[in-house]
């Protein structure tokens, strides 16, 4: 989807709020999108037209808004963006809800897809990856809160090489 790379990150915020408004309510109302982006009126009015004249909405003054089919697929790759970051951090890097959730709003605008993607795949490998798993973004969580690892690095590897099967055959290659 590439709507999304000719909108401002105001806009994207914009159609965000909408999309999340709409499954909510099914539709989204200017006074909605006033109180949950915490702007003015007058503010929405002019983002409503812009993504208007977009294509991306459906507006009208004092009517419902409603999304089109190139605006729900561009709030979906937001939302998509938005939640692969907040997992990542949270995950990953156990960062807290509420960080993970203003830096994730931050960085959906600006981040590449590609790195986005990356992050995703990299939080479905660590999961299932005999070197990685839970056990290791616990040990990383703990060694963010501590300062040092729960374990010495001796006593991690025996435990890892313990976790692994001994005959390569057992081993499935490539997630399959």
């Amino acid at each position: 989807m590439e709507n999304f790379r000719q909108l401002s990150a105001s806009q994207e915020d914009y159609i965000e709020a909408i999309y999340h408004i709409i499954a909510e309510k099914q539709v989204a109302r200017g006074k909605d999108i006033t109180a949950r982006l915490g702007v003015s009126g007058a503010s929405v009015t002019e983002a409503l037209r812009s993504l208007s004249k977009k294509g991306l909405i459906n507006y009208a003054p004092y009517e419902v808004i409603t999304l089109t089919d190139a605006g729900r697929a561009t709030a979906e790759d937001v939302v998509r963006r938005h939640m692969a970051l907040k997992k990542f951090f949270v995950e990953v890097l156990a960062i807290d809800e509420k960080t993970a959730e203003e830096g994730a709003c931050k960085i959906e605008h600006t981040a590449p897809p590609e790195i986005i993607t990356r992050m995703v795949d990299f939080i479905k490998f660590i999961e299932v990856c005999p070197r990685g798993g839970k056990d290791l973004i616990e040990g990383f969580a703990s060694f963010c809160e501590k300062g040092r690892t729960r374990t010495d690095c001796e006593e991690c590897v025996s435990q890892c090489l313990g976790n692994t099967p001994r005959n390569t055959n057992d081993v499935k290659q490539g997630g399959q």
